[in-house]
């Protein structure tokens, strides 16, 4: 191929580049690490370790306890990856499975799960949606800038150089309009009536 010859991209370039796509617009890292910690959680207090002839059960009493921890904390990371709006109650929910999890399942997965559940909480806690950039307005001829028509103000039908009210759309004035109103000419609608 020549250095002219642009490269089509593949398939697989295409999956991770919608995937990155996917995977910024929503707290993709911390529902991860809660994933990540909610599995030592569950898992530990059901396995046996074996050095050569002798098994040690991991087991405790509040076996079923840590499994509910554990499966938790995997589906609020589940959770968090598919439903953005729900990141600040599946943080702290994460946060204090994560701490409810050291009394129970075995130091909350030997501190590992623990960890990452906190992290990943607090990751949930803290992200916030991105904002897209704003396009660059393009300068107008006439000097207006930015300013909708309906934002101009007629100043030929100022009268006894009074300000010059913006223009409505024909209809009357508001009769409440308190726009022109302070506290120091003593007209602040206070005390009025109709």
């Amino acid at each position: 191929m020549s250095a002219e010859t642009s490269a089509a991209p593949g398939r697989f370039t295409r999956w991770r580049l919608q995937f990155r796509a996917w995977r910024g617009t929503r707290p993709f890292w911390a529902g991860l690490f809660m994933m990540i910690g909610g599995v030592p959680i569950m898992y530990f207090p059901y396995a046996n370790l074996t050095i050569g002839q002798l098994t040690v059960r991991m087991a405790t009493t509040a076996g079923a306890g840590s499994l509910i921890i554990g499966v938790l904390l995997v589906v609020l990371g589940i959770s968090v990856w598919f439903q953005r709006h729900i990141r600040t109650f599946a943080g702290v929910a994460a946060i204090l499975l994560s701490l409810v999890s050291l009394p129970v399942s075995n130091f909350g997965g030997f501190i590992v799960g623990f960890l990452f559940g906190m992290i990943g909480g607090a990751m949930a806690i803290a992200w916030v949606p991105g904002t897209p950039p704003e396009p660059q307005a393009e300068p107008t001829p006439d000097g207006l800038g930015d300013a909708p028509e309906s934002a101009t103000t007629d100043l030929t039908k100022a009268d006894d150089g009074a300000t010059a009210r913006p223009e409505t759309d024909g209809g009357p004035e508001e009769p409440n309009d308190m726009s022109e109103t302070s506290p120091a000419n003593g007209a602040n609608g206070r005390h009025s009536v109709g």
